[in-house]
Formats: structure tokens, C-alpha cells, sequence
């Protein structure tokens, strides 16, 4: 690649830039904020600092030339059509992200695949060292570029590396059937701190260390020896990611957001309930678990149009993998038997809605919603969960969240799930709908004052204070040191309870 003629002393890498590149009316192009949890989470993190961001355009071919937008530098990735289907829909969505989602679908293994994830995480590395500068802090981002810090730290032994997991990492059993395990551990091993989103996150990492490499652990760091006989410490740590409480708030408390939020009650007939899933269109996400639990609803009579609505916001992810198109086709197939079966004319039962909206829009909906059902199979974190609470300025709503999140062990609060419990869910549903209002805004308070505590900023501070220190531990509070020993011992056991019940109890 090209010298740049511009460095920086923070550079982020990640799969996408976080603009994308939009068709005006008029035929002309202009670059737009792109939706998605990281973005969202690292817009805020990236205002007010002079740093560059790498990642692709999200189109096939040449890249475009840098530039700024912003105020941020952004360094596009080229990808071919081949990279695109082979590197990112090949082996990160279907080799690495079934393996890290408890294999719901089964994993698809290709060595073309993987010869593709390694020249592409190759081209991001020259791009970051291309737009480092000495001494810089280099963050990349995710499953997608885990080769990234040890080609990094090969090219530029002068910058300081971090990695971070917005994902979950597998347990070492299922992390094993990965033909390339060890090259993606030292490729990670290459940083100096990795952050997870669980402590049991990190857990497995360090286990797969021990493990798959004979390498030495002890508490959260892990020792390897390189080529010329020196030693390296790397931390792994969980620092769970969060949102911009402050603006999510303040969005949500704008009149014309408050004015949309009534206009979607009444579009959808004043309702005295209104039920709002909000998810990428993902095997993970639980959005069939959550289908077949609210028809059941229907069925018994527990729930009935127009009464109580559900609105489903599936926005269109992945769509040439083949399991996302078949998931679609099971959804919209479902939803349309339920709206045949329980809707009317005028009322629905779900209103499905294929697409992504912008953020005032979705603030309006989550000031709408008296239930969010937030109800993965597997998720690493989840960030719509912490965006529904940070919009709930009235001191409203309902959170029913899946115990498989990330979030869930943070926001205890909420009325906990287990999605494959198809009977425990319905229960779950029909308590948040009837829970008294004292109750329900008694649990939002405490949600919101734990979201407004560990904000996006203090994660981002988190992180970058931790690769700044490692691989020494960062001094703890004790409150900090009580949290993450309850959420270990959470983890451990929603683990065994999730793989002794993962086939599904109730179909």
C-alpha cells in the first residue's frame, strides 16, 4: 500500500468504516453514518479525538481514496468480490460466527476461506501501520481481524495494541473444531490487552491457551515465548462494551421524539400494550423462539389484537449467506400465519418490519414500547437492550431480556428469560405486561442508574486505560472486584444450564 501522508496516535480498526457511501436522487453520492451497534458505541468514543479509523467501504472493488469526514481520517480497505464472498460472508459469518454463537447452525470449514481471512486481515494491517505513528495506540476491532495484532506487532513493534471481542469467545470444546485454532490465538496474542464482554469470555480465551497451545496462564494474563527467546505477557480481561447514555437521553427527551413516539401508538391503534423486538435478522437473535412463544400467547388467549400488538423491527443482515435467507423465509412465513390465524382487518397481530431506521426513529419506537423482548440465543452483549433503557427518561417500559446476553449481567433488573424454554418465556412475557407500575419503574431506575455509570465513555476509558497498563492489572474497586466474581460465578452457571437444555425443551 501507499505511504500516507497522515499519521496518528490512535488508530481504530474494524471490519466497516463507519459511514457508507449513499445514491442521492440527483444521481450524486454522499458518505453516512452507518448503523450498527460499533459504530453507534464508537462514534461518541472517536468525538473530540484526532485519530483515523480503518476498515472497508462496504462495496466490492477499488477502494476510495482516504479522507476525512467528520472531523475523523478514514482509511478505506479494498476488498474483490471474491474477499467479500470468501473472507467476510465465508469464513468470518460462516466458519467463525457459528463457532462463537454455540454452533446453533453448523460451521462450514474451507481452506480457500481461510486463505482469504488471512490476506485480508494482511492488506488491514498495512493500512493500519500505514497511518500509525510511532509510539501510536492501535484498537482493532472484533472476529473479523484477529490476525491483525500479531501482523501488526510484526511490521510495527513500536505501537501499543489492543483487541476487542464484541462477540463471545466458545468454550475451548467448540473453539477445538477449528482447523485454524492456533493461528488465530497467536494472531491475537499478537496485542497486548484483549477485552471481552463476559468474564467467562476471557475465561475461554486463556482456556484455549492453556489448552490448545501448552501456554502458561495465571489470573488474566498469558506468557508466550517468541522466536528469539523473549517472553510476552498478554492481559485478557472482560470490560463489557455500553452506549451513549447521555445522548440517547437527550434524543429521546427531543418533543418531536416524544411526538413521534404517540404517533406510533396511535398508528398501531392506541393499544394498552405494545411489544417491540428490535434485532439484526440473526439465527442468534431468538426472533423465531420469540415468534412461537408470543403465538402461543395468541393461541391461549393470554394476548389478543387489538389489545396488545407486537412490532418486530428485523433489520437485513448478511442476506447472500445462505442461513440468513433461510431464516428470513421462516420468519415472514410465521409472521404471516399468525397475522392469518389472530389478526384482523385493520389488526394485526405483528407488524413486521423489515428494515433499519435512524436513531431519532428508534428512540421514538423505544419511548413507544411498553415491553422490549430482547431474547438471543447467544449474544455478546447487546446493546439495543441498554439503548431501550437509556431512551426510558420516563421511568417507564419493561425489559424482558435472555440470560444468554452479555447484558443480563448487568441489568439484573430486567425480567430474565430463557429463550429455549418456549412455557418459561411466555411466563416471562405475561409478567413484565402485568407487572404494577411501581414495580416496573422501581427496575427501570435501577437500570438506567447502572447504564448511566458504565456509559460508552467509561468502557472506552476502561480499555484504553487497561492497554496503557498492560499487562500489569489495573488497581480495582472493590465494588468492581465484587461484580466480576458474581458475574464469573453467573456465567458458569448459565453455561451449564444453557448446554444441558440447548437442544430446546419445548420445540
Amino acid at each position: 500500500m501507499s505511504g500516507s501522508t497522515h499519521t496518528f496516535d490512535l488508530v481504530v480498526a474494524a471490519n466497516r468504516l463507519p459511514v457508507d457511501r449513499v445514491v442521492l436522487p440527483d444521481g450524486g453520492t454522499e458518505w453516512r453514518r452507518s448503523p450498527g451497534g460499533l459504530v453507534t458505541a464508537m462514534e461518541s468514543v472517536m468525538r473530540g479525538r484526532e485519530g483515523a479509523w480503518v476498515g472497508w467501504a462496504g462495496e466490492a472493488g477499488d477502494a476510495p481514496e482516504p479522507f476525512e469526514e467528520d472531523g475523523m481520517f478514514l482509511r478505506p480497505v479494498p476488498l474483490s468480490e471474491d474477499e467479500v464472498a470468501y473472507y467476510y460472508e465465508g469464513f468470518a459469518n460462516d466458519t467463525l460466527w457459528p463457532i462463537y454463537h454455540d454452533v446453533i447452525v453448523p460451521a462450514t470449514f474451507h481452506r480457500l476461506w481461510w486463505t482469504a481471512y488471512e490476506k485480508v486481515n494482511r492488506r488491514f494491517a498495512e493500512a493500519i501501520c500505514d497511518v500509525a505513528a510511532e509510539g501510536a495506540t492501535v484498537w482493532v476491532h472484533d472476529y473479523q481481524l484477529q490476525l491483525v495484532p500479531a501482523m501488526v506487532r510484526e511490521m510495527r513493534p513500536d505501537v501499543r495494541i489492543g483487541w476487542f471481542n464484541h462477540i463471545p469467545f466458545p468454550p475451548v470444546e467448540l473453539f477445538a473444531q477449528l482447523p485454524w485454532r492456533r493461528r488465530l490465538v497467536e494472531g491475537l496474542l499478537g496485542a497486548d490487552f484483549l477485552g471481552f464482554q463476559r468474564v467467562a469470555d476471557a475465561h475461554n480465551f486463556l482456556r484455549a491457551c492453556r489448552q490448545l497451545l501448552g501456554l502458561s496462564t495465571k489470573g488474566e494474563t498469558v506468557t508466550s515465548t517468541l522466536e528469539d527467546g523473549q517472553t510476552r505477557v498478554v492481559r485478557a480481561s472482560a470490560i463489557p462494551i455500553s452506549v451513549d447514555f447521555t445522548g440517547l437521553e437527550e434524543l429521546s427527551r427531543r418533543p418531536e421524539v416524544i411526538q413521534r413516539a404517540k404517533e406510533i401508538r396511535e398508528s398501531l391503534g392506541n393499544p394498552e400494550t405494545i411489544f417491540l423486538g428490535v434485532d439484526r435478522l440473526d439465527y442468534t437473535k431468538g426472533i423465531r423462539h420469540r415468534l412461537k412463544a408470543y403465538a402461543e400467547l395468541l393461541e391461549d388467549g393470554e394476548v389478543s389484537p387489538p389489545e396488545q400488538v407486537f412490532m418486530q423491527v428485523a433489520t437485513p443482515s448478511r442476506e447472500r449467506v445462505d442461513a440468513y435467507r433461510e431464516l428470513r423465509e421462516e420468519v415472514e412465513k410465521e409472521v404471516g400465519r399468525v397475522n392469518g390465524e389472530y389478526g384482523d382487518i385493520g389488526s394485526a397481530a405483528v407488524h413486521y418490519l423489515h428494515h433499519s431506521y435512524p436513531r431519532d426513529e428508534m428512540a421514538a419506537m423505544f419511548l413507544a414500547a411498553d415491553v422490549l423482548l430482547v431474547t438471543p440465543l447467544r449474544d455478546g452483549m447487546n446493546l439495543v437492550a441498554k439503548e431501550y433503557v437509556a431512551c426510558r427518561h420516563d421511568g417507564a417500559g419493561a425489559l424482558v431480556l435472555s440470560e444468554f446476553t452479555g447484558a443480563w449481567h448487568e441489568l439484573h433488573q430486567a425480567y430474565v428469560c430463557n429463550p429455549h424454554d418456549i412455557a418459561g418465556l411466555k411466563q416471562t412475557i405475561l409478567t413484565a405486561m402485568r407487572a404494577p407500575e411501581a414495580e416496573r419503574r422501581r427496575r427501570m431506575k435501577a437500570m438506567r442508574r447502572r447504564v448511566a455509570d458504565h456509559d460508552v465513555q467509561r468502557w472506552a476509558s476502561r480499555f484504553l486505560e487497561a492497554l496503557e497498563q498492560a499487562p500489569a492489572k489495573p488497581t480495582r474497586t472493590p465494588r468492581e472486584q465484587r461484580e466480576d466474581e458474581a458475574q464469573a460465578a453467573a456465567d458458569d452457571k448459565a453455561e451449564q444450564r444453557h448446554h444441558a437444555e440447548h437442544a430446546g425443551v419445548n420445540g
